[in-house]
């Protein structure tokens, strides 16, 4: 059978050998029509790649021997060691620890690649704790912006032997509470082993933490969900892990409360009294300064400054302005804000006062 086959090539070969070859052309097929036996073909228009239809962003860790692994919530990774994230797309832009970002000292290390952004910190130490971010950008032509909604996030911790606590320039730190907005206590810890409590200063108790009231979270702190002027004063958060125990710096929370014994509309004429309350540790002078509407035209500052304790042996006080304001006219209009201002910083509050005209008396 193969031989009768080679046989017939090789005739068909010298056939085509002995006869003139003939010039062929393909004609291609005229799109949008159709022809008998032949398939219409219609292009497909041309999509721009976006970072989006790139895929679904995520964030990588870069383990010893060239390992991989995807991260989950928190990670810890050893003080000392080398943090290597990457975060796939292009091109995308990282957030860091506020700390890395001030203290530029070469450690830290970002380059975009071709299919994802390479993070690379050496040196770790247990103050680069905390949140890192990895956001995909939109860009048309030389115009980028942030993608939000679609940004992907890790917690570092850094657990160093001897620093339960991120370290802290500041030895206090003033924080105002609001009735309207939580209060947090960040009080971070380089481990996520680390128990934690927080302690008010004087007097010198354990404040409970129900979950509800006030809670806790490793990467957040503590939370008190709806500050009253019963949590002001000195507190402080202390960690425990194995046979180490440490504080962390204090954190002086005042209550400040602005509030108006007064309509918030007057008529001309009345009188005016805005309150201005602040709840703070014992023993602790307080400052006010008022910025009102009047100055403007140089009406004279008049107020009234007294001081309380607390009830309920709390060890805190009660520090009290008042601004009165006699028959208001309409220069009297405005806002209102008042600063209470101690050693250990300052926070203000404010309220706005609406001046009404007199009603005419009617003509008989």
């Amino acid at each position: 059978m193969c031989s009768v086959r080679v046989a017939y090539c090789q005739k068909d070969a010298q056939e085509q050998r002995t006869k003139p070859r003939r010039k062929t052309s393909l004609k291609k097929p005229k799109l949008g029509k159709s022809n008998k036996g032949t398939r219409a073909i219609t292009p497909k228009p041309k999509v721009k790649a976006t970072p989006t239809a790139q895929g679904q962003t995520f964030i990588t860790q870069v383990l010893n021997r060239g390992k991989f692994k995807k991260v989950e919530d928190t990670i810890s990774v050893p003080t000392g060691d080398t943090l290597e994230l990457r975060c796939r797309g292009k091109p995308v832009q990282w957030s860091v620890p506020s700390y890395l970002e001030e203290e530029d000292d070469g450690r830290l290390r970002i380059i975009q690649n071709e299919r994802y952004s390479a993070l690379t910190l050496v040196n770790s130490t247990g103050a680069d704790t905390g949140e890192y971010t990895c956001y995909p950008m939109y860009c048309e032509e030389n115009d980028c912006r942030k993608e939000y909604d679609k940004a992907v996030k890790v917690f570092v911790f850094f657990p160093d032997p001897q620093e339960l606590f991120v370290p802290s320039s500041d030895y206090y730190e003033v924080i105002q509470l609001r009735t309207n907005w939580p209060t947090v206590l960040p009080c971070q810890v380089t481990s996520p082993e680390a128990k934690v409590s927080l302690h008010r200063e004087y007097p010198p108790v354990e404040v409970a933490v129900d979950g509800t009231e006030i809670s806790f979270d490793v990467k957040k702190g503590f939370t008190i969900h709806r500050p009253r002027s019963h949590h002001a004063g000195a507190l402080y958060c202390v960690a425990s892990l194995g046979n180490l125990r440490q504080s962390s710096i204090k954190y002086m929370l005042i209550y400040v409360n602005l509030i108006q014994a007064s309509s918030s509309s007057m008529l001309v004429g009345e009188n005016l009294r805005v309150i201005c309350t602040v709840v703070g540790e014992q023993d602790v002078a307080v400052e006010f300064t008022w910025e009102y509407p009047g100055q403007q035209i140089g009406r004279p500052l008049y107020t009234q400054e007294s001081i309380s304790p607390v009830s309920g042996g709390s060890a805190r006080q009660q520090s009290q302005s008042v601004l009165l304001v006699d028959e208001v006219r309409d220069v009297d209009q405005g806002t209102y804000t008042c600063t209470a201002q101690n050693l250990q910083g300052a926070k203000s509050a404010s309220t706005t006062v609406r001046v009404v005209p007199k009603a005419k008396p009617k003509k008989l």
